[in-house]
């Protein structure tokens, strides 16, 4: 038995930044930075029982409707209903391991492309797990996050190359104390949580009976918590169903990028991504236009990450800061849009000129 996700005492932006992730995985994952003991794996572990079911193929690489391999293209394949589940990146895991690989042998002689699945297949539609993710190596992270962005593995040797869907929500966990990762690594996680011990005693002891209760007699937790569950399922499902339909205003784009050029942010990731997961906490909120509070709540996990710091200082997102920066900004937009349409609609009021003998000439 898992323990549930909405018993989780506290850690409210490592829940959020879990759950934004889980209604669009192309935030591009989260990475949850914190020391050991502080709910980051018992969080990941439970987020697969809140969500929702999903249809995906009987192939090998559980493909779904709208991304599917080249054998579920051509034959008509049944689709099931299931639930997401943990797929786990071990750190001794090799790039022939993680990618797949393919048969040479086979492919040269019978001309078919024989592939052998990795973990980016099994991935496919479910949640990839990377404990410790700092430790693996660079490049395997970067193929990880890679696949992340593109949603699909492509596998190239000796001139033969096979590819195939690989969606997931991807999350890594890591203690700075173990090693940093590289700034340019860093950046193409979506979200970066900084999840760190509860402090208040009241909260910590309401940890330390949960879980003794859970130990005692996990069914029974289970059940206590059951309904939370269900509300907070459906919550993720709708939210995945008006995703599409939630829109932003040119004056919130605008406010967004200026945001990131002021912070001194030079990636452009940052400015997609923050819309994205404010789409995304939009929808999660039951809205199909984000709003500024959209836009500030997800800063603090899409931006202080890219932000550049002084050495042995940690970049620091002040709220008041980025609401003057989101406000002025929005303000100007608005005031630009007001001036464009009054001079649309005098162009549009001016009375016509006659027009010259060489223009009748030429409208005939």
């Amino acid at each position: 038995m898992i323990y549930p996700f909405t018993a989780i005492v506290g850690q409210e932006k490592m829940k959020k930044a879990l759950i934004l992730n889980a209604i669009n995985p192309k935030i591009g994952g989260v990475l949850l930075r914190g020391d050991k003991g502080t709910g980051k794996s018992t969080a990941v572990r439970a987020l697969a029982d809140v969500l929702p079911e999903i249809e995906v193929s009987d192939c090998i690489f559980n493909c779904s409707k709208e991304a599917m391999c080249d054998e579920c293209r051509k034959k008509e394949k049944k689709f099931v209903k299931r639930r997401m589940r943990i797929v786990e990146l071990p750190l001794s895991a090799t790039e022939d391991r993680v990618v797949g690989t393919l048969d040479f042998e086979r492919a040269l002689k019978d001309g078919i492309k024989a592939f052998q699945p990795g973990i980016l297949a099994e991935a496919n539609n479910n949640i990839l797990y990377i404990d410790e993710v700092n430790l693996l190596d660079d490049h395997i992270v970067d193929t990880l996050l890679d696949v992340a962005a593109s949603g699909w593995n492509v596998i190239e040797r000796e001139g033969i190359s096979f590819r195939h869907p690989s969606r997931f929500i991807l999350v890594g966990t890591m203690n700075p104390e173990e090693g940093e990762l590289r700034p340019q690594l860093l950046d193409r996680f979506g979200m970066v949580v900084d999840v760190k011990a509860i402090s208040d005693p009241e909260l910590r002891a309401e940890v330390i009976k949960r879980v003794e209760e859970f130990s005692k007699n996990p069914e029974a937790f289970y059940k206590k918590f059951e309904p939370e569950q269900e509300k907070l399922r459906k919550r993720i499902e709708i939210a995945r169903n008006i995703l599409n339909e939630v829109t932003v205003s040119d004056e919130i784009v605008h406010a967004v990028a200026r945001l990131c050029s002021e912070l001194g942010i030079e990636t452009h990731r940052a400015d997609i991504i923050t819309i994205r997961a404010a789409k995304a906490l939009a929808a999660f909120k039951g809205r199909k236009e984000v709003s500024l509070e959209d836009v500030m709540e997800v800063a603090e996990l899409t931006l202080p990450h890219r932000m550049k710091s002084k050495p042995f200082e940690e970049p620091k997102l002040e709220f008041d800061k980025i609401e003057s920066i989101l406000k002025n900004a929005i303000q100007e937009a608005e005031e630009e849009r007001k001036e464009k349409e009054e001079k649309d609609e005098a162009k549009r009021k001016m009375p016509k000129l006659p027009q010259s003998p060489e223009e009748r000439k030429n409208t005939r």
